[in-house]
């Protein structure tokens, strides 16, 4: 085995990149990083009939976008090309004809309707599987019942097969898993299953191996769905001469759905309203785009830093790490065997202390950026004070938009309920006595406070009387960042204009009352 730590993300491109696919992607990442190793991107296209066009370079952009870096990869190159399954297939039909030779695998000549059959008929039976096996295999049409004259014949004549890997009857295969400790599996309960299909191609089972050793691949690190499949793996470690070079095995807890029960899904997303793929994403231009989280607002370094902490535990209090911090306190060894609940909420409060942590600069470049992509006029320095105010009171980027229109609009609704209660005589009184002393001046934060304090000082009033109604007539809310500063942003003939606006649609629904 090789000194360096190798490891692989090997992903199918039949659709969108699931998050617990990111994450297997993330901790591959990190561990290699973490001893100095190489990560691999390594595309599993064997399954030629549910290739998705687009779905490779979706993997690709979703890594990206998480700063996970390819050191080797279809892209990249390497010494181990090509990195693309669709690409080796010679190399698989050598390994098969080595296990054809050696007696560790078989020919199989049986149609779909005589597996059909068979199942059919062990189902009528009762029996404890259903699977092409030790036992069932004697009955049906394969190399180990036929002839080698019928065999010899049956391939001639170009009638379709597929090679079956002959697992042994009675055997225990043992591995013992990084996260899991030991596995045992006796071979009882494991199917002869198909290492190349009848288009010549392999299944993932020998593609997998067969690459993993070619690549010096140290360490498989993994969903627990392929757990199940990890003692065929050993078995053709050992049926190919392999097994000293074999990599450890890590498989990592699945992705549960918020309330814990079951595997989360794209249903469970669709549902409660939230993203579970990195990146938005499309199959085709009639279909309904899925959510992602870069989409929605999330920063990329909020969204690794949450994924990281499903099924990874720090063994500390801490939970706001960098992408260089998280590759320094990695452990597989803290990797939990246990599901890991799927929790919107912490995503989002991830992403309020990456946007609250960024420099006000960058997030006003982000503000920049949003406003020319929805055709809004906006410069530097008003992005640079809208950024100020709103970031204490933002969870997603785009609000910056949404939750500060009133910057680049004048509301066209007010908040009824303030309205009602608040706007009165003096309310309107102080509206206008705050107009003629802005009348042509160009104040900021404290001069807009001065001149409040004046008008309601001269009537008699205080300016808690009148905050929550000016406040409304501003921006058309309830609530918000400092008025006098967002004042200051919005330039005395806005906020003038503004104040007369709200007064006659004030006094109209007085009026209408």
């Amino acid at each position: 085995m090789s000194n360096e730590i190798r490891v692989r993300f090997a992903p199918s491109p039949t659709g969108v990149l699931h998050i617990g696919g990111v994450r297997t992607a993330l901790y591959n990442y990190l561990f290699a990083k973490k001893h100095g190793g190489k990560f691999i991107l390594r595309i599993e296209d064997t399954d030629q009939t549910r290739f998705v066009e687009g779905a490779e370079q979706y993997i690709k952009d979703a890594l990206a976008w998480c700063g996970i870096q390819i050191d080797e990869g279809t892209d990249q190159g390497g010494d181990y090309a090509p990195y693309k399954q669709s690409e080796r297939k010679e190399l698989y039909k050598k390994y098969a004809q080595q296990m054809l030779d050696e007696g560790t695998a078989y020919y199989a000549f049986d149609t779909a309707e005589e597996l059909d059959k068979m199942r059919e008929a062990l189902k009528a039976a009762k029996a404890n599987s259903l699977n092409y096996n030790s036992i069932t295999r004697n009955t049906m049409k394969n190399s180990l019942t036929l002839s080698e004259e019928e065999v010899a014949q049956r391939l001639a004549s170009g009638e379709p097969y597929v090679i079956r890997i002959k697992v042994p009857a009675k055997e225990d295969v043992r591995l013992n898993d990084m996260i899991r400790g030991w596995v045992n599996v006796h071979t009882s309960t494991m199917d002869d299953k198909v290492l190349m299909k009848s288009d010549g191609m392999p299944t993932y089972h020998l593609a997998n191996v067969v690459d993993d050793y070619l690549m010096k691949i140290t360490h498989v690190i993994r969903g627990e769905e392929w757990l199940p499949s990890a003692p065929l793996h050993v078995l053709l470690y050992r049926y190919l001469g392999w097994e000293n070079s074999m990599p450890q095995f890590a498989h990592l807890p699945l992705l549960l759905k918020p309330d814990g029960n079951g595997k989360l899904s794209k249903r469970d997303a669709a549902k409660h309203g939230f993203p579970i793929f990195p990146m938005e994403w499309k199959a085709t231009a009639e279909d309904a785009a899925l959510k992602g989280f870069k989409e929605e607002g999330y920063l990329n370094t909020a969204f690794v830093n949450f994924l990281a902490l499903l099924g990874w535990n720090p063994g500390t209090e801490n939970e706001i790490f960098s992408l260089d911090e998280l590759i320094e306190a990695f452990t597989i060894e803290r990797v939990s065997k246990a599901g890991a609940k799927f929790d919107i909420d912490k995503a989002i409060w991830f992403n309020q202390q990456y946007i609250r942590n960024l420099a006000p600069s960058d997030l006003a470049t982000m503000l920049l950026e949003q406003a020319q992509t929805a055709s809004i006029k906006c410069d530097e320095q008003k992005a640079l004070a809208i950024a100020e105010l709103l970031q204490e009171r933002i969870d997603f980027i785009p609000e910056l938009i949404s939750k500060g229109k009133y910057f680049f609009e004048a509301p066209s609704e007010y908040v009824e309920k303030v309205v009602r209660k608040k706007w009165d005589n003096t309310a309107k009184q102080v509206f206008e006595a705050l107009a003629a002393n802005m009348n042509g001046k160009n104040w900021n934060a404290e001069d807009f406070q001065n001149g409040l304090e004046q008008a309601v000082t001269a009537l008699d009033t205080k300016v808690g009387m009148v905050m929550q109604i000016l406040r409304v007539a501003i921006t058309g809310e309830a609530g918000g960042p400092d008025l006098m500063r967002v004042m200051e942003v919005l330039g005395t003939n806005e906020v003038a204009d503004r104040i007369k606006k709200a007064t006659n649609a004030f006094d109209q629904a007085a009026n209408n009352e």
